[in-house]
Parts: C-alpha cells; structure tokens; sequence
C-alpha cells in the first residue's frame, strides 16, 4: 500500500514537472470537477447544490497557496474583461482584511495563518457571517467562479482527504441514513495532485502556508 502510494506521488510530481503549474493546476481542476459530477450522479436530489445557493460564502477558512495563486490569475483575467468588477472585489477584498485584521490569528504583513486549530476555530466562529470577497451578495454567485479553492469546487457531498473524512454540507442530505450519505463519499484527488503542484511551489505537506481569500486578493495591493 505504502509503495503504491509513493508510485503515485512520484507519477504525479513527474506530471507537474512536465505540464508545468498552470497546466497542472488545470488539470487538477478538471479531475476534481469529475469527482463532484460522480457524487452528484450518485446522491440525486440528496446534494442540494445549485447556482445562487451562497451559503458556504460566509465565513473564513484556509486557503492554500496554490489557491490564491489560482485566484490572483483569476481576478487579472477578469480585468482584462470587466475592470469595474474586478475593482468591486478588490474593494470587497480591502474591507475584509479591514475587518479581519482584528485578533487575526497569523502574520497580518503576509496573511499566513496560524496552525494552531483553537485559535482558528474561535476565529472562524467570529467571522462566519463575513461574505466572501468573490461573492457578489445581490446575485448570490461567484465573481470568480471558474478560479475558486479546491475546498469550494468539493464543497456539498461527503469527502474523503488520506485518512480523514468531512461530512457533507449541512444543507445537502437532511434525512439520509448514514448508509446513504457513506455511499456516495468521494475521494476528489485519490493521486495527490494538489499535493504536488504545491510542492513545486515550495510548500511541505508539513508545513503548510494557507492564508485567506481575502488576502489573497489583496497580496498586490
């Protein structure tokens, strides 16, 4: 089991190395777009996900590297389309930090979190009625949509990360019997491949650095 694990890392790093991180990146989101179309072949009107659904846009969670490397592309590409948006989320993205700065558990210069989980938890709690920057509240959709986390393209059904499970969204499969809501867990990245994109970019799996969307969006403000 172990070296078979190993094989897929190596194949995955060999993979990142030869498609380079954009690339990768594209291809990561493509097979994690997969494993949320096979949980919603499986779950039926179970997962209750849907455009204008904006409930898990509330409130701060980590995001890793490669996420706000993915939404910095993301929000240039926008510029280059629609400046006026663009500039509404850099805005939105400014206030956040604003409120955000406050007992901020991390480095406020660099927006690197803390990995003490109780200082996070309490953290979280306090800002879980902030609205994401990406969030565009009148509509209820995502102003970065196509560049969003990985922890938003999995959110909704029940998941599986290496050894650790998360439950599904609170708003998805009310009612289903734990068989139920176990028969349709997905493994979203079985090779590790998120994993290794951000090792290229010099992140361990040891030592992670996550920050923030919204400071992510303001890194080059």
């Amino acid at each position: 089991m172990y070296r078979t694990l190993r094989a897929r890392r190596s194949s995955r790093a060999a993979l990142v190395e030869r498609l380079g991180q954009e690339r990768a990146d594209g291809e990561l989101l493509r097979i994690l777009d997969e494993a949320f179309k096979e949980a919603a072949r499986r779950a039926g009107s179970w997962l209750r996900c849907e455009a204008g659904c904006s409930d898990c846009c509330y409130g701060p969670f980590p995001a890793t590297q490669l996420d706000a490397w993915r939404l910095r592309r993301g929000l240039a590409a926008l510029d280059g389309r629609d400046a006026e948006r663009a500039a509404a989320i850099r805005r939105r993205a400014r206030e956040a930090v604003a409120t955000l700065g406050e007992g901020f558990p991390g480095e406020m210069s660099t927006g690197r979190l803390s990995r003490d989980e109780t200082l996070l938890g309490r953290f979280f709690d306090r800002h879980g009625s902030l609205a994401c920057p990406a969030l565009e509240t009148g509509s209820g959709r995502c102003e970065l949509y196509e560049w969003r986390p990985v922890s938003c393209r999995t959110y909704g059904p029940p998941l599986r990360f290496d050894d650790r499970s998360s439950p599904p969204c609170d708003l998805c499969f009310r009612g289903a019997s734990p068989a139920t809501v176990e028969g349709c867990r997905i493994v979203p990245d079985r090779d590790g491949l998120e994993a290794a994109i951000l090792a290229s970019m010099g992140v361990s799996a040891d030592e992670p650095w996550e920050t923030l969307i919204a400071f992510a969006l303001t890194a080059e403000d």
